[in-house]
C-alpha cells in the first residue's frame, strides 16, 4: 500500500488557540484538498497523524471529532479526494505516552496497520515536532511553512530539524514535488523496462 503520512492543524486546516473543538472550527487551508487529491490521483492514499491533546482534556469528545471529520471528508470528496484514516494521540505533554510527537509512536501504528516499510514513506507537517517523529520512524521528512512552519527561517534549517528535512511553502507546493517525483520514477522505470525488453527479445531473422 502507497502511503502518504500528514499532519492535520496547520497542515491542512487552519490551527486554532485552544484547538479545533466544532466542526464550525474548521477551515481548510488554500490548496490543501486539492493537495490531497493529486497525491490520491497519484496513486497513494493519505493518512493523518495529529496529537489531539484536546480530546483527553475533555475539550471535545469522540463525537465531536466524528463530526469534523465528516465534514473535511465531505469537502475532501467534493474535489476528488479522500483521507484513508486518521491516528492520533489524545495525551497531554506530561501522560508519558510514546504516541505523542516528536515521539514516533503514531508513525509505528501507521506501518503496524498498514504493514508498509516507513524508510519509503513520506511525511508532511508544519512543527519541528511533526518532522522528529517522522525522521525518527524511518519517514522522508517534510516541513510546509504554514501554521506553526510559518516563522522558521529555512536557509539553513535551525538545528533541532532532523538532516535531510524537505521544505514546502504549503501542503499544495509539496503536492507538486511529490507527484513530479513519483512521475519521474514512473518514467524511469518504464524506460528501464523497455530497455530490458529491448536486450531480451530474439534477434531478427535475416
Amino acid at each position: 500500500m502507497k502511503l502518504v503520512i500528514v499532519d492535520r492543524d496547520g497542515t491542512i486546516c487552519v490551527e486554532r488557540e485552544g484547538y479545533i473543538q466544532t466542526p464550525d472550527d474548521w477551515e481548510p487551508l488554500p490548496g490543501a484538498l486539492d493537495a490531497i487529491a493529486r497525491i490520491n490521483q497519484a496513486g497513494y492514499h493519505v493518512v493523518i497523524a495529529a496529537n489531539l491533546p484536546g480530546l483527553g482534556r475533555g475539550l471535545f469528545d469522540m463525537a465531536a471529532l466524528n463530526a469534523i471529520q465528516a465534514k473535511m471528508n465531505k469537502q475532501l470528496a467534493a474535489v476528488g479526494g479522500r483521507v484513508e484514516a486518521i491516528f492520533y494521540c489524545p495525551h497531554a505533554p506530561d501522560e508519558g505516552c510514546t504516541c505523542r510527537k516528536p515521539l514516533p509512536g503514531l508513525f509505528q501504528q501507521i506501518g503496524e496497520r498498514y504493514k508498509v516499510d516507513l524508510r519509503n514513506i513520506h511525511a508532511v507537517g508544519d512543527s519541528v515536532r511533526d518532522v522528529q517523529a517522522a525522521a525518527a520512524a524511518g519517514c522522508i521528512p517534510h516541513l510546509v511553512l504554514t501554521g506553526k512552519g510559518a516563522p522558521v527561517q529555512t536557509d539553513p534549517l535551525p538545528p533541532e530539524f532532523p538532516p535531510g528535512t524537505r521544505v514546502h511553502a504549503d501542503l499544495a507546493a509539496f503536492a507538486t514535488a511529490f507527484v513530479a517525483e513519483v512521475e519521474a520514477q514512473q518514467a524511469a522505470a518504464r524506460a528501464e523496462a523497455d530497455a530490458k525488453a529491448d536486450r531480451t527479445a530474439p534477434a531478427p531473422l535475416r
